[in-house]
């Protein structure tokens, strides 16, 4: 590959994560939206005609444009167990969460991402972190429990499980992530991203059969959510970061978690009136400041 060709990709993949930067940040508030009480969209369903109706998009794209789309073996397994790691243990968890947590919240510990991801890596590498990242992942975590204090204190069960969710989500979503990045399969996109979609919401009909969710009665405010979750955060944004996956490397694309909290913060602020509080200022200071470690200090 020659300089401009490595010059195009690179302006490629930051034009793609400005994309994640700018619409996962505004999708927290459209859960929030459309699953907090009196919605009318019970969570995972939700989330399964989020992927569902995306899926039909984005492989119609790929279809018209003449890309593969039919998988091998491995591809298949690939982006099966991405998808649902990606989706139901990822997005999944956020969305169910969001039916008690505030849009803010469930951003800020999110953020906590990079932190699973570096461990992850390290464990994956057999490869110990040095001092200055341990103390970084110290710093994340302590950032968490920061976060997470006055919810612990008041000690509704319900909010403790939504607040175990949003830390087993970021989980997930980094061994869905890094699992497709390092296979990285000969496809396009498009076809990669709705194949996700596809195998993603197979998970999520699983977890409404076993939970017995009911059928949907959204208010409108919630349709106007599901369709920009569908449209922006599915077909837009996910299919960016499954790009960006592909172009950049991983600890720049995991940069996004600097920004997505400070969006979903201000949008609930503005638009919910979500409570920002003392504990949200410093909790956010030292999750980012131990994210930021960690992306100054690995080798």
């Amino acid at each position: 590959m020659n300089t401009n060709q490595q010059a195009e990709l690179s302006r490629q993949g930051i034009f793609h994560l400005l994309i994640v930067y700018l619409v996962w940040g505004s999708t927290y508030l459209a859960i929030r939206i459309a699953v907090r009480e009196g919605a009318g969209f019970p969570p995972f369903t939700l989330a399964f005609m989020r992927v569902a109706v995306a899926s039909v998009i984005l492989l119609a794209m790929s279809r018209l444009r003449g890309e593969r789309i039919r998988l091998n073996r491995q591809e298949f397994l690939l982006l099966f167990g991405s998808g649902l790691l990606l989706w139901v243990g990822g997005n999944g968890l956020v969305t169910w969460a969001e039916m008690r947590a505030s849009s803010g919240m469930a951003a800020l510990l999110v953020a906590a991402l990079p932190i699973w991801s570096e461990i992850i890596n390290s464990l994956i590498d057999r490869k110990k972190p040095g001092w200055k990242v341990t103390s970084s992942i110290l710093l994340g975590f302590s950032g968490v429990g920061v976060l997470t204090w006055p919810v612990l204190r008041a000690g509704n069960t319900a909010d403790l499980l939504a607040i175990i969710a949003l830390l087993l989500a970021p989980l997930f979503w980094s061994m869905g992530s890094i699992w497709f990045q390092r296979k990285k399969p000969d496809l396009k996109v498009r076809a990669v991203s709705g194949w996700q979609h596809v195998l993603g919401g197979v998970g999520f009909l699983v977890v409404i059969f076993l939970r017995g969710e009911p059928l949907p009665q959204p208010t409108t405010e919630a349709w106007y959510a599901w369709g920009y979750l569908v449209v922006f955060g599915s077909v837009l944004a996910f299919t960016s970061y499954m790009r960006i996956l592909q172009l950049l490397p991983y600890r720049v694309v995991m940069t996004y978690a600097y920004v997505n909290p400070v969006i979903a913060v201000l949008l609930g602020w503005l638009i919910l009136g979500e409570e920002v509080t003392g504990w949200t200022i410093g909790g956010t200071v030292l999750v980012i400041a131990g994210v930021a470690g960690i992306f100054n200090n690995r080798d």
